[in-house]
């Protein structure tokens, strides 16, 4: 039995609130359950320089855990002096999965920084930081819209992302650490609202799993999304 009985197509209780950080052009603070994220997203009116003799924009992102985010300190990775492999990624996986969903040729030569910090980590950080970057992200964008800024909305459809995976041979969705950490199969699905996946990552971590598993993570994680996808629209409108 899941925490709270919940079910294995339940996400945890999920809270986005808009507007946490004034001096950002956008941000929101996310909260699954347990795991918070703090999201904001700046607009820079430059690009990188492999960038420059093109007419697009752009639009990345960081990622990073706060000390105190786990029960045992995280030591800060500025004073490790590089990012870790898995900083890497996960701040990849959300500028790719937003990027999905941006038309970069109407940011007016300009890039979004979208940062994604976790302040309470109890898995799906990942997952919960894409989800509120895009509220991050869209709520610039009204902002920049307002001041004329940008001339044209450049987001193009919605994106969400949840975590999944397979304990005892069964599907369960949005995983929280006591459960990602024994999981036979671990996911994260990333979907956009009309236009179909942005991204799958599935991985066996104790076992295999078939095709028709990986059905039943997409479809479940697919209704999922719809929660999301309100939750979202609440906190950007």
């Amino acid at each position: 039995m899941r925490k709270f009985n919940r079910k294995k197509d339940q996400i945890r209780d999920m809270v986005i609130d808009p507007n946490v950080n004034k001096n950002a052009d956008g941000s929101c603070i996310i909260k699954l359950g347990n795991t918070h994220v703090i999201c904001t997203a700046s607009y820079e009116s430059d690009v990188p320089a492999w960038l420059k003799q093109t007419n697009s924009g752009w639009l990345t992102a960081e990622y990073g855990m706060l000390p105190g985010s786990t029960s045992t300190r995280n030591k800060r990775e500025a004073v490790k002096g590089k990012q870790s492999g898995r900083t890497v990624e996960i701040q990849r996986l959300i500028g790719r999965s937003l990027r999905t969903i941006i038309n970069l040729k109407k940011l007016n030569g300009g890039q979004f920084i979208l940062d994604c910090d976790v302040i309470q980590a109890d898995g799906g950080t990942r997952t919960a930081s894409i989800s509120g970057a895009f509220v991050a992200l869209s709520l610039a964008v009204k902002k920049l819209l307002d001041k004329k800024v940008l001339t044209e909305n450049p987001i193009i459809d919605s994106i969400s992302a949840i975590s999944c995976g397979i304990l005892d041979n069964e599907v369960y969705v949005d995983l929280d650490y006591s459960e990602d950490s024994v999981a036979d199969v671990d996911a994260n699905i990333i979907l956009t609202k009309n236009s179909g996946i942005s991204e799958v990552q599935a991985s066996g971590e104790g076992s295999t799993f078939n095709f028709d598993q990986l059905s039943q993570m997409i479809e479940m994680t697919e209704n999922a999304a719809k929660l999301i996808f309100e939750i979202q629209e609440k906190a950007i409108h």
